[in-house]
């Protein structure tokens, strides 16, 4: 993967064929140019089928014969996901494909013409001129079992969203027929209050039922964390609910309904999980990262299903600005606005390296110190979020570091770095 436009300059010559594709759902638009920027033919409108990507590579080995151009270039936007399954077919056929930022073409549109008119024409012409311009990038097409967690880790958030559904949808439920549900148990997932709505108990069959009668349906499922007095703090609750009392017949049918989704999506997600640890094991240096306290096995599974092999890159500042952790800087002048993070890039990447910083600036001791080192610091002190990304940035050197080189994790090694070792301890 190319760190700068230098490099990804020095790759445009006068053997370059440029080709810039405009993506949709049924027929994509191509067009060809040189290293200078002249159109080299027609365009050419082709399906996303086999038989449109084989009409593709026919019609640019026979510009790159005409030409003497026998480096092919071939560039998309990575909107959407109908890119993907071209961008593979290039790759297995020997072309490396590019991606350009769809922000970049909607910024050059008028360079050529001066008019903001968009059309599939116009639009890969744009393209193969940003890839021209070396303002391109190599995407991330992962392959093995990088493939394997990034489908898997889809699969979890996915899995995980229908079950934050669900959740809503019991707690609409509850607030209509059983409000008081949640000032008894806390938590309507917990083993006890799952087993009294699977059972439909809602207020009048808790009212007509015993303390013992209801202690022993409960004890089914939860031996030791209720006793009496929450029962009888449920028999008060239901004897003084506001629940609707009609519809009772469908509203049990709901909530069992509701209890049955959550508990089939719980073992879904257990067997995954399972299954996403031993494909991670598979992964160059991820049993030493998950040595880190505080980083678990879905955070490395989750960072290699974003970033793929490591081997890819030359530098941990290309993840960080994958994942949009690059600062971005705003000044003129004397002028000098506030310094933020780009948030260009992979979004699930971002949040995934955000929300481990938290656990790890309060269980882990070498983080922990970094931590009240940025928020306490003298000069330029931090705010809890900034400590956060910083946190974030330096996890993913130190994950870099783990895959390429093979080493484990020190937390002095990793406070030697900085420039206040000899005061961490009193900064904690």
């Amino acid at each position: 993967m190319d760190f700068t436009q230098n490099n990804r300059l020095a790759q445009i010559t006068t053997h370059t064929l440029i080709i810039g594709i405009d993506v949709a759902k049924h027929k994509h638009v191509a067009r060809a140019i040189d290293d200078r920027g002249m159109d080299l033919s027609k365009r050419l409108i082709f399906t996303n089928t086999l038989e449109g990507f084989g009409q593709l590579m026919e019609w640019a080995k026979k510009l790159s014969e005409e030409y003497g151009r026998p480096n092919i270039m071939i560039g998309m936007e990575p909107t959407g996901h109908y890119w993907l399954n071209l961008a593979y077919y290039l790759k297995a056929e020997g072309i490396k494909p590019v991606v350009v930022n769809p922000m970049k073409v909607k910024r050059s549109k008028e360079l050529d013409d001066d008019s903001p008119t968009k059309n599939d024409t116009k639009d890969a012409k744009v393209i193969a001129q940003v890839i021209r311009d070396g303002r391109y990038h190599e995407p991330i097409l992962p392959e093995d079992v990088y493939a394997e967690l990034r489908e898997g880790m889809k699969l979890y958030d996915i899995m995980k969203e229908d079950q934050s559904s669900i959740k809503a949808q019991m707690h609409n439920a509850l607030d209509r027929y059983f409000p008081e549900f949640l000032s008894v148990f806390k938590d309507w997932t917990g083993k006890a209050a799952l087993h009294l709505l699977d059972k439909g108990y809602l207020p009048e069959d808790i009212v007509q039922s015993s303390e013992e009668e209801l202690l022993l349906e409960v004890k089914k499922a939860a031996r030791r964390s209720v006793g009496v007095k929450r029962i009888q703090e449920l028999k008060r609750a239901a004897e003084s609910s506001i629940g609707l009392t009609t519809g009772l017949t469908m509203a049990r049918h709901e909530i069992r309904y509701l209890v049955d989704q959550y508990k089939a999506l719980e073992e879904r997600l257990i067997a995954l999980e399972a299954q996403l640890e031993k494909l991670v094991l598979h992964v160059p240096g991820a049993d030493r990262m998950m040595e880190i306290k505080g980083v678990s096995v879905l955070t490395i599974a989750g960072f290699f299903a974003e970033v793929g092999d490591l081997r890819q890159y030359k530098d941990p500042r290309q993840i960080i600005k994958l994942a949009g952790l690059n600062l971005k800087m705003n000044q003129s002048g004397l002028f000098k606005g506030k310094t933020t993070i780009t948030k260009r890039g992979r979004k699930r990447l971002r949040s995934l390296l955000y929300q481990v910083a938290r656990p790890l600036s309060i269980h882990n001791d070498g983080f922990s110190k970094l931590h009240a080192y940025y928020r306490h610091r003298a000069n330029n002190p931090l705010t809890g979020k900034q400590s956060f990304i910083a946190l974030a940035r330096k996890l993913v050197k130190i994950l870099y570091i783990i895959g390429t080189r093979g080493c484990a994790f020190s937390e002095e090694r990793m406070l030697k770095d900085i420039p206040f070792t000899h005061n961490v301890q009193e900064v904690a």
